[in-house]
């Protein structure tokens, strides 16, 4: 089976849109408000207000105020890991944890369970650190723009 047509869901779903977005920051060079960044990888320019906010908090994106504000990198591309983002967006959630209780066995397998996939978000945080965003840039055709 392909993973391309099924696609990989690793870490938060807003990473994909986070990623999206630091690569139309970095491609463009400048500034560019939320909804412009929102409309570029199909997002909802509120939504992707948080998720900005979530990378400004890690320092990878400074943000301007105002009627002609916005965001740009205050890092370069080269600069700036997959990991970081991963990292970033992580901190960043609103998702609501469901509690089960299964008794005092069902107690030890979540604490066992935590400590497996803290471990697995380490290793994968780390991998994600050997890819900046400008390798992942360079692996890209871009239509150019007329």
């Amino acid at each position: 089976m392909s993973t391309a047509s099924r696609g990989v869901h690793i870490g938060p779903p807003r990473l994909k849109i986070a990623i999206h977005a630091i690569v139309w920051l970095a491609k463009s060079g400048s500034m560019l408000s939320s909804a412009m960044i929102a409309s570029q990888v199909d997002s909802h320019a509120t939504f992707m207000r948080r998720v900005m906010q979530s990378l400004n908090n890690a320092g990878i994106v400074e943000s301007k105020s105002g009627r002609d504000g916005g965001y740009f990198l205050k890092k370069t591309s080269t600069e700036i890991t997959l990991g970081d983002i991963y990292e970033a967006i992580n901190s960043f959630s609103n998702e609501v944890e469901v509690d089960v209780d299964c008794g005092e066995a069902g107690e030890q397998l979540d604490v066992e369970l935590e400590k497996i996939l803290h471990e697995a978000e380490l290793k994968t945080i780390e991998y994600l650190r050997n890819y900046t965003v400008a390798q992942l840039m360079d692996r890209v055709q871009f239509v150019k723009e007329e």
